[in-house]
């Protein structure tokens, strides 16, 4: 699977499981879906924000996702994409990530 597939793949299924809490025996647990790694922070999906896609920064991690154990075709695997500076914000607070500045979308720490 390509870095943009599994880029598009982790979006769709962060829509379809959510990227919110998750009930798990009567506690909340967080979600991966949607979920990348850049600097030891974790970034998520913002959603339909404008921004401006700036320098290449490095790598971002794309890891492993199962939220829904037992389906085996909802497991987004292991994976990395690159990571770029959003102008007007600090790596610590967004990057957008994609194969190319043009596919990369948004995504904030949390």
């Amino acid at each position: 699977m390509t870095t943009a597939l599994r880029v598009l793949a982790f979006a769709l299924l962060a829509a379809v499981a959510g990227c919110g809490p998750a009930e798990e025996h009567g506690q909340a647990a967080s979600s991966c879906a949607g979920s990348v790694r850049y600097e030891n922070r974790v970034y998520l999906p913002a959603g339909e924000i404008a921004f401006t896609v700036g320098e290449r920064l490095g790598t971002a991690e794309i890891p492993e996702c199962d939220d829904t154990p037992g389906d085996s075709e909802v497991t987004i695997p292991q994976g990395t994409t690159g990571a770029y500076a959003v102008e007007g914000r600090e790596p610590s607070e967004a990057v957008a990530v994609g194969d190319t500045p043009a596919e990369a979308r948004l995504m904030e720490a949390r």
